[in-house]
This record gives structure tokens, C-alpha cells and sequence, in this order.
């Protein structure tokens, strides 16, 4: 009974008794999960202005926004589980962690670049997971704007937009980028200062 509690409880519905492991919110996370190296596959299935490079932006697009769909859903109907908190940012971080390597494969984007947003993100996603049991370290707004600013440099960079638009659209791109990784590395000091200060 032990072993199979965890399973038991609410999947979907609202109420006191706890929820279970195999909730929805959960499911979604782990289908995030399972449908990032489909996305990295579709993305390397041709490096040229394609449909290829249109489906992986816009699988891209629907990985990220369903990270905002199973919070809501988690908090909403209180549905927030151990398992959720620790599988939630390993999907986020999965999702757009690869879409930045997917990039440097392909040429369009900078190896340093890429290096500097995964020593940030798996470094204070390892710190958050390590501390979870003695606090909870929510998100700031410095934060809240880096997954923002992801969210749509990240698609931006993979849609073939300078075979649609023309040239003009590479500066849309390398001004969008520019933000989000401004906003990473800015967001990540601010959260290792914090975090000495023993925030």
C-alpha cells in the first residue's frame, strides 16, 4: 500500500485528499519531457529554410506554453505535487535548453552563448532542487522575463523568417536573442547574489 499510495489520489478533480503522482499536470510535464528530442529531431531533419524548421518552432511554441498550462492547472485545482515541482523545471529547462543547442548545430548561434545559458539554467535548477526541502525559492521578476523573453527569441530563431521576409528579419532575430540572454545572465547573477546574501 506503501508503494502504490503515491498513485492513488486526485488526477484531475478538485478536494482535500492529496493528489496524485499521476496527475494531469504531471502528465503534461512528462509528455514535455518526451516530446523535446521529437522537437530536436524535427529541428535537425533539414538546416534549411523549411517546413521542417516552420513544424519545430511551432512544436517549440507549444512545449513552452503548455509550461504556463500545467502550473495553472497544478495551483488551480491543487494539484501541486512533490514530483511536479521537481520534474516541471527539468521539462522547461529541457525544452529550451535544447532549442539553444539546436541553434549552435545548426551554425546560427554562438557555442559560448549556448555554454553561458546552460551553465545558468542547470546550475540554479540543480541549487533550487538541493534547497527545496528547507525553502521554497520562487521566481522573480528578473526571472519571470527571462522565460518570457525565451519564449520568443527561442521560435523566432527557428522559423526561416529571412526566407520569408528578407534580411531585415536576421535583426529581429539577433535583437530578440539579445535580450534573452542579456535577461538570463542578469537574472542568474541576481539569483546567485541572493542566494549569498541568504535570501
Amino acid at each position: 500500500m506503501g508503494i502504490l499510495s503515491p498513485w492513488r489520489g486526485r488526477i484531475w478533480r478538485r478536494g482535500d485528499e492529496p493528489a496524485s503522482v499521476a496527475s494531469v499536470p504531471n502528465l503534461i510535464s512528462f509528455a514535455r519531457i518526451l516530446l523535446t528530442p521529437v522537437f530536436i529531431v524535427v529541428a535537425l531533419t533539414n538546416p534549411e529554410p523549411s517546413l521542417a524548421r516552420t513544424m519545430a518552432a511551432v512544436l517549440f511554441a507549444v512545449l513552452i506554453a503548455t509550461d504556463f498550462v500545467d502550473g495553472q492547472i497544478a495551483r488551480g485545482r491543487g494539484l501541486v505535487t512533490d514530483l511536479g515541482k521537481l520534474i516541471d523545471p527539468i521539462a522547461d529547462k529541457a525544452i529550451t535548453g535544447s532549442a539553444f543547442v539546436v541553434l549552435s548545430l545548426l551554425g546560427e548561434l554562438p557555442w559560448w552563448i549556448t555554454i553561458v545559458v546552460l551553465v545558468r539554467e542547470v546550475g540554479i535548477t540543480v541549487y533550487r532542487l538541493v534547497v527545496a526541502q528547507q525553502v521554497v525559492i520562487a521566481a522573480d521578476w528578473a526571472g519571470k522575463a527571462k522565460t518570457m523573453a525565451q519564449a520568443i527569441a527561442l521560435p523566432l530563431a527557428l522559423l526561416p523568417l529571412q526566407a520569408w521576409l528578407g534580411d531585415w528579419a536576421v535583426w529581429v532575430c539577433v535583437v530578440t536573442m539579445t535580450i534573452a540572454v542579456a535577461l538570463t545572465v542578469y537574472s542568474g547573477i541576481e539569483f546567485v547574489v541572493h542566494a549569498v546574501r541568504g535570501r
